[in-house]
Parts: C-alpha cells; structure tokens; sequence
C-alpha cells in the first residue's frame, strides 16, 4: 500500500522558515514528477513547486526566490525548503508523486499557518 508521510509544518511568524518533507512508502513504480500543492481556505489547491526526475524544476510566481525544492531518490522523500515566510502562505501543504503510467499519489496535508 502507497503512504505519502508529511511532516514539518507548524506555526511560525512572518519571515522564518519551514522544511517540509514527504516521504513514500510501498511506491515500486518510477516517478516521473513530485511535487508540493497547497490550499488556502476558500481557495482552489494551487502548484506550489514540482520536480521532475532529471531535476528540472518550476514554481509558482509567488515564491520564486523564497521556496526550494529538492528530492532524495534513494530515501523516496521530496522536501520544500520555506524561506522567507508570508502570511499568504498560510494553507495546508499537499505533496504529490506522479508515476509515468499511473494515476498520482497525494500525502494527507500539513498545516502551515505564518502569522505574528
């Protein structure tokens, strides 16, 4: 069975920084892109940043400059480095592994609330 664990989300005040990371288990498939998505309340769940497996990356507008993502093939585990911190990043951050023939595995939400 796929898990998708996250963890590092928290409440931290504007211009500190967070390291989500998501790690999966029971994946015996190769991932062609993971990626980070979030959702605000009242708002639709947006592309935060994704990776593909040649390590090519985008991101969103909004945090270029402030977001970094990066990935350990061998442990399975893609993580986003938060720099920078907004309140308009306050959402619950989703990660997402997509296989090359499958459909997508999704984690179960991380909070991460940036307020003073």
């Amino acid at each position: 069975q796929v898990q998708l664990v996250e963890s590092g989300g928290g409440l931290v005040q504007p211009g500190e920084s967070l390291r989500l990371s998501c790690a999966a288990s029971g994946i015996s498939v190769s991932i062609r892109v993971m990626g980070w998505y979030r959702q605000a309340p009242g708002k639709e769940r947006e592309l935060v940043a994704s990776i593909t497996s040649d390590e090519s990356t985008t991101y969103t507008d909004s945090v270029k400059g402030r977001f970094t993502i990066s990935k350990d093939k061998a442990k399975n585990t893609v993580y986003l480095q938060m720099n920078g911190l907004k309140p308009e990043d306050t959402a619950v951050y989703y990660c997402h592994f997509q296989p090359r023939y499958l459909p997508g595995y999704w984690g179960q939400g991380t909070q991460v609330t940036v307020s003073s």
